[in-house]
């Protein structure tokens, strides 16, 4: 572990498009999540205020999961980019998923999964419990 990120050499070849990016990134973020044992519930789950990447099970606790992949920093850290309204919607939709899931009375937790894609074929992945309430 390097400043709090762990580090996975990887090999793939070539440039990807934005979609494809995030969906890489999503994909380390559940393997991942995975080997610390947690368990998928959902994937992009989609409401009229926004997505939620990922819902696993940690667990008893439902947690709501955004990932940010990112090649490097130059707009500052994965995390900055989860901002308050960013938050709310995540919120809004994890309400929906909970209400029509009959999860209502569930414990839950939102976390952030940073995954930087270096470009020397590291994938650097740190996960942030309890991102925000």
């Amino acid at each position: 572990m390097i400043n709090g990120y762990n580090k996975i050499n990887v090999s793939r070849g070539g440039l990807m498009s934005t979609t494809g990016f995030g969906r890489s990134g999503e994909d380390y973020a559940l393997d991942y999540l995975e080997k610390k044992g947690m368990s998928l519930l959902a994937r992009n789950v989609r409401s009229s205020h926004g997505e939620i990447d990922l819902i696993v099970k940690d667990g008893r606790i439902i947690v709501f999961v955004e990932v940010k992949a990112r090649r490097n920093r130059r707009y500052g850290e994965p995390i900055e980019a989860v901002t308050i309204y960013k938050q709310q919607h995540i919120k809004y939709t994890a309400r929906i998923f909970l209400y029509n899931h009959h999860l209502t009375e569930a414990s839950i937790r939102y976390d952030v999964v940073e995954v930087m894609m270096i470009p020397d074929r590291t994938i650097q992945i740190r996960h942030v419990k309890d991102a925000f309430r």
